[in-house]
Order: C-alpha cells, then structure tokens, then sequence
C-alpha cells in the first residue's frame, strides 16, 4: 500500500543465509500477482557469484558467499537497468545451487513488471561499495531468525548436498555464521524488521486460501 501505482519499485528482503529469503520472496511474489498478473518478479542476488575459477584464482573459494565474492558492480548495474525500466526486458543471472554455478541471462523481467523483490545478504550493508545499492529500494524488508536456528537449516541444507558432518561444520564456522555476524553487526535499518517465521506462514496460509478461492471460482463457471 506503501507503493506508488503506475511506476515500478524494488523491494529488499535482506537476511543472513538460512533466513527463509527464498522462501519469503517466492511466497510475496505469489501474493502480488494475485493483484494483477505477472505483476511480481524475484531477482536473487546469489546469481552475481564470482565463477568458482575466479574464487579460486583469488584464494576465496571456501569463502564463498561473503561479500567480496560477488560482482557488487553487476548487480548495482542491473539494478539501476530495472529501476529505469526504460527497455522492453532485462535478462539476469539466476544461481544454480545444486552445481554451485550461476547461469548468466537465465531469467528474464518484462517492462511490464511493476514490483522486483531482489533478495539478498549484503543489500543494506552500511560501507563501500555496497551502502550505493540502498538508493533503488523503494522499500527494505529485514528477515530476522536466531542464531540456532539458523545453524539447523544451514546444517539441513548441506547435509541435503552430500557434504559430510566435518565438511558441514568446515562451511558453517568458517563461512556461513561469520557472513551471518557480518550482516548483523554491519547492516543499516530497514523499513520493516520481522520474525520470518511468522510471516513465512502468514503468507503461505493466504496463498494458499487465494489459490482456493480461484479454484471455487474456475469450477463454478
């Protein structure tokens, strides 16, 4: 309601890894389309990864996912691209996780699109080069989820990946949870700071009552 009509904006939903970004975003897409048909679309920022070769080069590949192994300019770019919204479409890069890869031009946003919901850890981190990404968001979402129960569905994720109890815990204490301490200590204010648990459920119950109700309406015609 916050939104001007007629115009696009971008919204930030910005939480450490394991917060339910993913989930949260999927779900708000959902419910912006029921207003109005292709009306919502989500732009992760894990497709600016750096390539893994890159990473490699740099000696930053068991570091991956802090903010140093993301292309910063890129996606500032693309995001200034969608904000001006002045060509018929943008394409973007959409992460693969289940090779670890990001696949450049893999999604693509239509002009028509009014609301981008980009989903991310570092979008309102409050140094350089990140603070200039704050300017596109017409409004910030911040997703907040304690600490052990964040260490449970990082564990989950992994262990669903094949990694092995000592390689897990190698991605968690050395990388997962300190990136997590990061964007705590690090991030400035957003406009709406929520327990995701909650909303993640709110959200889900009234897709789901929306996704009846259309179907009520389709079988009785």
């Amino acid at each position: 309601d916050e939104l001007t009509p007629d115009s696009r904006h971008l919204i930030a939903v910005v939480g450490p890894p394991g917060s339910g970004k993913s989930t949260f975003s999927e779900l708000l897409e959902r419910r912006l389309n029921r207003a109005g048909p292709d009306r919502a679309r989500v732009l992760p920022m894990d497709g600016f990864h750096y390539d893994d070769a890159i990473l490699e080069e740099r000696g930053q590949r068991a570091r991956k996912g802090a903010p140093f192994t993301f292309d910063e300019d890129d996606f500032d770019s693309i995001l200034s691209r969608l904000r001006r919204n002045d060509a018929p479409e943008v394409a973007v890069p959409v992460f693969d996780r289940a090779i670890e890869i990001s696949r450049g031009a893999a999604r693509l946003i239509p002009r028509t699109v009014d609301i981008v919901i980009v989903e991310g850890n570092y979008l309102l981190l409050d140094e350089k080069p990140w603070a200039k990404l704050r300017k596109h968001f017409a409004l910030t979402v911040h997703l907040d989820v304690p600490l052990p129960e964040l260490r449970g569905r990082l564990h989950e994720r992994w262990s669903h990946y094949g990694f092995s109890a000592k390689e897990i815990e190698e991605k968690l204490e050395g990388n997962d949870l300190r990136n997590a301490s990061y964007i705590s200590k690090n991030s400035g204010p957003a406009n709406f700071r929520i327990a995701e648990s909650d909303w993640i459920q709110r959200l889900h119950q009234e897709t789901c009552r929306d996704d009846e109700a259309l179907q009520n309406r389709s079988d009785s015609r």
